[in-house]
């Protein structure tokens, strides 16, 4: 499938954009991203994902709950590279989830790509329509509005 490509390359590791780390970090690299919108992914692994361990032992699958953090983190990461509220780390919490359809399972081994369209961007609220794709196939969709600040 061809993702979209966004104006600004970036090729960035979450590590360097967000404040999350393992085992709660679900961006493995933000392709490129601009005022409308970004693309990233993020595979899910037994070794990195001990929610496999738990979640269906017999038959892992990725929780909802994470594939919807694991695309709000893209949209995060997106924000920080482009440094819409100025430089370091803001601070990007989910205040609202909305029409979230679950598509497909995603297992261990599958990289999720998010493509993340930009619906609002202005402090201190995000809106955000997520899209997670995995190959060809759309695993899971939503709406999230987000917080956006800075630490204080």
């Amino acid at each position: 499938m061809d993702f979209p490509v966004f104006r600004n390359a970036y090729h960035l590791k979450g590590e360097q954009l967000l404040p999350h780390r393992p085992p709660f970090l679900f961006v493995d690299e933000l392709w490129s991203a601009d005022e409308t919108g970004a693309v990233g992914e993020y595979t899910y692994t037994l070794e990195k994902n001990d929610f496999f361990k738990g979640h269906f032992p017999d038959y892992p699958v990725v929780p909802g709950v994470v594939l919807v953090e694991s695309m709000a983190q893209m949209a995060g990461a997106a924000i920080t590279a482009r440094k819409v509220l100025g430089e370091g780390t803001p601070l990007f919490f989910l205040a609202h989830i909305d029409n979230v359809k679950f598509k497909r399972q995603v297992r261990p081994g599958d990289k999720l790509v998010t493509v993340v369209e930009n619906t609002r961007v202005r402090a201190p609220l995000g809106v955000f329509t997520l899209k997670g794709y995995v190959g060809e196939e759309l695993a899971v969709e939503a709406v999230v509005k987000c917080m956006l600040g800075k630490p204080k």
